[in-house]
């Protein structure tokens, strides 16, 4: 099972927001390129990256830092938030981001998500992002009636979830493991584990119910988890 460090970019900046709630925040770095460097120094083989003003607005507006990023380290990234168009996608694309993460169009354009995927075939993720177990979109604003299982199990042709609570994301009380799991035996797809990833033994746990990754977030920032000890035991 992979680790990957989040970097959440917001107005330039490093932040983290508790529930996905925008004046929930909390700002831990100005320099995300320092960030990002510092986890591919501590061993990260993956990073994931976010663009909130860009799953706000509907269109991505932290790119320029985005590609300061993946100019400066050697490891993949991966980034979601805002895209919502085959034009956005294959900007994101070409800056170099290994994987670009679909998330409000999947549920809104499925057909999108199909010319995505017959296009870049592994480059395109799905974000999955659910509240209450229904599917959350437009920067987690608005809820879905769709099932988040009904939702994955629709995207036969996606290779790879991302799939986050949000109850627990931000808040260091650990992911929704149970959730997750129900992703993950519903498809033959990689599911990423995502939200409140805090101690070894939610890593554990996620890789007891074979997630292919686990995102970290805020408890990689506030110290109550290292990012060394969390790869050792996802390994």
């Amino acid at each position: 099972m992979e680790i990957l460090p989040a970097i959440d970019l917001r107005g330039g900046k490093c932040v983290n927001l508790m529930q996905g709630i925008a004046s929930q925040e909390t700002i831990f770095s100005d320099a995300p390129v320092e960030m990002a460097l510092r986890w591919e120094a501590e061993g990260a083989e993956y990073l994931h990256l976010v663009d909130l003003d860009g799953a706000f607005q509907g269109e991505s507006a932290n790119l320029h830092i985005v590609s300061e990023i993946v100019s400066a380290i050697d490891i993949p990234v991966q980034l979601g938030g805002g895209i919502r168009s085959m034009e956005q996608l294959r900007a994101v694309l070409a800056l170099g981001v290994d994987r670009a993460i679909l998330g409000t169009v999947a549920l809104k354009q499925p057909s999108l998500v199909k010319q995505a995927c017959a296009e870049y075939s592994a480059r395109v993720a799905v974000g999955i992002d659910a509240r209450d177990g229904r599917v959350a979109t437009d920067g987690w604003l608005k809820v879905s009636q769709k099932s988040a299982v009904e939702f994955a199990v629709e995207m036969s042709e996606v290779q790879t979830f991302i799939y986050t609570d949000i109850k627990s994301d931000g808040m260091l009380k650990g992911p929704n493991v149970d959730a997750t799991a129900d992703v993950i035996d519903a498809v033959s797809a990689d599911v990423i584990g995502s939200g409140g990833v805090t101690s070894l033994a939610d890593i554990a746990a996620l890789k007891q119910i074979g997630a292919s990754g686990a995102i970290v977030g805020r408890a990689l920032y506030t110290g109550d988890l290292a990012l060394s000890d969390a790869i050792a035991a996802a390994r």
